[in-house]
């Protein structure tokens, strides 16, 4: 666990978030699978050079997020570690990627707007700037937990009444062919981290502090137009991406 027990005070970030981060990395690393706890707070505090109120607070924070649970005469319990594989291909679609790893899946519509288009944007979706677009904030679970969040922009020309199509179908994949879009294809994957903002700490029932993967993605039809621009957040600690050529 090299690494572990480096946090950096006056840096802006809370001690008790740091140590929550490094403890919630440990755990998806492996690093307390022998005992299925994590260590004693008097442990963790000499470990982080901490008192005890500052371990208690981050496992408090992990607890809410439902990675560790306390138990009575017994410590603290690693309630769950297992990330979901999403995959990352050339048919990237999130009920596919998931597949058999949850029982249940389900897209809820957040938003929907018709706007225009930022330089950015139009440069993504190869439209000129100020052209109308659909912007659908969504969510997306897996038995019941929230796993990404999502803000995807596509040409409202081509795709009016998407949002209405994904609000019936939870699918992006389904609406595209509801609205005659029968195939696409992922041209483009930009992955970042970066803390969740206050936003994304509520819709994705996360602490502060936690961790998002954020993967920029632009999709086109099989003639090489874009069809969908996205910025999709997913929780550090459910899923794990895996790069498939």
């Amino acid at each position: 666990m090299a690494g572990l027990n480096q946090v950096q005070r006056q840096t802006g970030v809370a001690l008790w978030r740091q140590i929550a981060d490094r403890i919630r990395e440990a755990i998806g690393n492996g690093a307390y699978d022998e005992t299925g706890m994590v260590p004693p707070e008097t442990v963790l505090a000499l470990q982080f050079g901490v008192n005890r109120h500052t371990v208690r607070s981050a496992l408090a924070a992990l607890a809410q997020e439902g990675i560790v649970r306390a138990v009575q005469g017994r410590g603290t319990l690693i309630e769950r570690k297992e990330r979901l594989n999403f995959p990352i291909t050339r048919r990237t679609r999130f009920t596919a990627g998931i597949g058999d790893q949850a029982r249940e899946m389900r897209g809820l519509l957040l938003d929907e707007v018709t706007e225009e288009a930022s330089a950015e944007i139009a440069r993504w979706l190869g439209l000129k700037p100020g052209a109308q677009v659909i912007r659908l904030e969504t969510l997306r679970e897996a038995d019941r937990r929230p796993v990404s969040k999502a803000t995807s922009w596509f040409p409202a020309e081509r795709f009016a009444g998407i949002g209405e199509a994904y609000r019936k179908h939870q699918s992006i994949t389904k609406a595209f062919a509801e609205l005659g879009l029968a195939d696409y294809i992922r041209a483009t994957t930009e992955v970042t981290a970066a803390h969740a903002d206050t936003a994304d700490l509520a819709d994705l029932e996360l602490s502060p502090g936690a961790i998002l993967l954020i993967a920029k993605a632009m999709n086109t039809d099989l003639d090489g137009v874009p069809v969908q621009y996205s910025i999709s957040r997913f929780a550090a600690d459910r899923v794990q991406f895996t790069i498939e050529n």
